[in-house]
């Protein structure tokens, strides 16, 4: 320990922050974050949920305060999938983690059904409006919940959806049909 004007201060700076920061790195990879700002977010939301339940579970079991409040923290978790409907305790809720909800996030939900050849493939076309629920969503992080779940697809006016074809599949198009027509194809007119 060295003093500066009084003050204790550690020599051997982030020695002790190293497994946290590589648990972060693990999620980060793992479900395709742009940052760790991200899972801190999701961090953030995780701790308001747990300690709402933990208040909740200090008041006794008759009280109407524990009885409305747990009720609609269950029903949301239900809602959302982060719980099972045969987990309806609030003791549950405390036994939630970061996975469970970077699971519920659209971009995760996107690559799991096989719409994306990775994570980051998923985020790429959420984020070009290639995805729709029952509107279109170009936020990665959106929150799927378990009724919306089954109307994840591609835009109908995303090339991948059956919409216009992408501008080098036009470009081949227009190429084989040059050349059906008669022509060599060699020449490269652009119009």
């Amino acid at each position: 320990m060295s003093t500066v004007l009084g003050v204790a201060a550690p020599l051997n700076h982030g020695k002790y922050l190293d497994l946290p920061f590589l648990i972060e790195l693990r999620l980060v990879g793992e479900y395709g974050l742009r940052c760790k700002r991200e899972l801190w977010r999701v961090q953030y939301a995780l701790s308001r949920i747990r300690n709402a339940a933990r208040d909740l579970l200090t008041l006794d079991e008759k009280n109407p305060r524990r009885i409305f409040e747990g009720e609609a923290l269950l029903r949301r978790m239900n809602r959302y999938g982060l719980l099972d409907e045969s987990q309806n305790k609030l003791d549950y809720v405390l036994a939630l983690t970061v996975e469970n909800f970077l699971e519920r996030r659209l971009q995760t939900l996107v690559f799991k059904t096989g719409m994306a050849k990775s994570i980051h493939h998923a985020r790429v076309l959420i984020r070009q409006r290639h995805i729709v629920g029952r509107q279109v969503v170009n936020i990665p992080s959106f929150m799927v919940r378990v009724d919306s779940q089954k109307h994840i697809d591609f835009s109908l006016t995303s090339p991948f959806g059956g919409g216009r074809p992408g501008r080098v599949k036009r470009k081949n198009q227009r190429a084989a049909a040059k050349k059906a027509a008669g022509g060599d194809g060699d020449d490269e007119e652009d119009e």
